[in-house]
């Protein structure tokens, strides 16, 4: 599905198919909001939009189940956007008063309905912008008897940005996004500065961050971006370091100069990523979590590894 920027959106629907001489008045866009600088305007996105189309028993779910789980968000811009206007009230929700892991880019939902399952006394909202991916999770909902997890399709800065109360998330978890592995595509990652301060808004004092890639050049910009933040803590600083660090183990294997870091075939070229970055030879910082335990290896986790990828883990507390 293609994303048109806001300007492009409101000029095709400046005048009206049925009144040529009646301009339409757009909504407003409230400044500050993912609307006005992030998704809908000029400044680039952080995902591409999958198939969006559900069909047989992710159809039926989403049909039976969804009113149920599905947290029915009133939109402002776009059909991923957040009215700035809502605020979701996790208590009145859930039905009780418990801490509050909200999982970024929840995929097929195995790390968070596993979590849920294991944690009955903690509450889980998990936030996706695939449609399929959500339909699969209140499938594993169901199949599980969960009551304690929710999903929004939504784009995530806005869900911390005005979605969530502020300081009303116990941890933050956001597991592989996205690499976006050319150098002009960084600038779509994620992790951002921008994306660090709405999520100390949302984060309560004391709370987590959960971070995990298997790609070293987005887990040293990861790094780098919450080094420079005011608001947050390594939990694990100059830890795996020098020969321990993975960082270290990836530039020595020289795994991810090939493309997915897999094998390459007989008779074929290694095609080079270009993209992985500089190679230091040793990592003099380190910095890196050990795993982290609540998080089950999902199958995306394991095709990882099965490519010879390292996974790079990282724990920061609010301050």
């Amino acid at each position: 599905m293609k994303l048109l920027s806001c300007a492009a959106i409101l000029e095709g629907m400046s005048e009206s198919p049925e009144n040529p001489q009646q301009p339409h008045v757009p909504r407003p866009v409230t400044p500050g909001t993912q609307a006005s600088f992030g998704t809908y305007g000029g400044r680039p996105v952080s995902f591409v939009r999958r198939g969006t189309r559900l069909q047989g028993r992710r159809q039926a779910a989403w049909e039976e189940h969804a009113e149920r789980w599905a947290v029915d968000v009133p939109r402002h811009v776009a059909n991923t956007s957040v009215h700035p206007d809502y605020t979701f009230d996790a208590e009145a929700e859930f039905g009780r008063t418990a801490p509050l892991i909200v999982e970024i880019g929840s995929g097929l939902g195995d790390a968070v309905c596993h979590a849920a399952e294991q944690n009955p006394d903690t509450d889980f909202l998990a936030v996706e912008v695939y449609t399929p991916g959500l339909a699969n999770t209140i499938i594993k909902i169901n199949s599980r008897g969960l009551s304690n997890v929710r999903v929004v399709e939504a784009n995530a800065p806005e869900v911390l940005a005005t979605m969530l109360p502020p300081g009303s998330v116990s941890e933050l978890w956001v597991f592989f996004p996205d690499p976006w592995h050319k150098s002009r595509h960084h600038k779509r990652r994620l992790i951002q500065p921008e994306f660090a301060d709405l999520a100390a808004r949302a984060l309560k004092p004391g709370g987590l961050w959960r971070i995990a890639t298997d790609w070293s050049n987005y887990a040293v910009h990861v790094r780098d971006v919450l080094a420079d933040s005011k608001d947050f803590e390594n939990l694990h600083t100059g830890e795996r370091r020098g020969p321990e660090s993975p960082l270290t183990q990836v530039w020595q294997s020289g795994v991810e100069s090939v493309v997915g870091g897999a094998p390459v075939r007989e008779g074929r070229a290694p095609v080079s990523t270009a993209h992985t970055g500089p190679n230091e030879g040793i990592d003099e910082t380190g910095g890196w979590a050990p795993r982290f335990e609540g998080r089950i290896r999902t199958s995306f986790e394991a095709k990882a590894h099965e490519a010879g990828r390292l996974i790079f883990d990282l724990c920061y507390r609010r301050r």
